[in-house]
């Protein structure tokens, strides 16, 4: 009987001794290395990838999508459509991308892709809709734009509705439209996405894009709005 409590003790002994050596190493020593590494090796990708504005703020993760648009005139009415607001650079339409970054409140509201057809007649009138209105909306006095210009990304949405990126030729066409809404000259705005077009990465993966957020972070700086 002895030998038996002695062993079940002697078990129970060694069980929480690996316990508490298993919960050292485990739950304490190897976070703090892991996080250590990682806020000295990759300190932005660590936290968040953050985008701050000149006077150090946050406004936002340079990995998620958000909206620029004018705020509601009803804004308990839930059917209002929100309009953008034309002196910003506008991202890919999505329902998944949550308020203007330059706002002080951000809220997500969905992430995903509407698995539509691409003959789908509810997605084909979406799709028309919204070239008709890149080009209305980004038409100035001294520049047109034709609905063959107009690329894809600037009317369909990302597989998870929260890309943070645009292409080039979607950022170039938006130039003449922000430059006359915020009074700048042309070839500033040219500048900035000049400055904010990223290569692909490692010359061969992905495609040219730019990020909407730090676009219009460096936009803001400029103007002071």
């Amino acid at each position: 009987m002895n030998n038996s409590v002695s062993s079940t003790a002697r078990l129970l002994g060694a069980g929480l001794r690996a316990l508490l050596v298993l919960t050292v190493i485990c739950g304490v020593l190897y976070p703090l290395a892991v996080t250590g590494i990682a806020q000295a090796l990759f300190n932005d990708q660590a936290n968040g990838s953050e985008i701050k504005d000149t006077s150090g703020q946050v406004v936002g993760s340079s990995l998620i999508g958000q909206r620029y648009d004018l705020p509601k005139q009803n804004p308990d009415d839930a059917t209002e459509t929100a309009k953008p607001d034309l002196k910003w650079f506008q991202p890919r339409p999505s329902n998944g991308l949550g308020s203007n970054s330059i706002n002080t409140q951000y809220s997500l509201i969905l992430s995903g892709a509407t698995n539509k057809a691409g003959d789908n007649p509810d997605l084909v009138k979406l799709v028309e809709d919204a070239k008709a209105a890149v080009v209305a909306d980004n038409t100035t006095a001294t520049y047109k734009v034709k609905p063959q210009d107009v690329p894809a990304d600037a009317v369909t949405s990302s597989g998870s509705g929260l890309d943070p990126n645009i292409s080039p030729q979607y950022a170039e066409l938006q130039i003449h439209r922000v430059a006359e809404q915020n009074k700048l000259d042309v070839a500033q705005v040219e500048k900035l996405v000049a400055d904010h077009t990223t290569g692909r990465t490692l010359g061969f993966m992905g495609e040219p894009r730019v990020n909407v957020l730090e676009l219009n972070t460096a936009l803001r700086a400029l103007t002071g709005n």
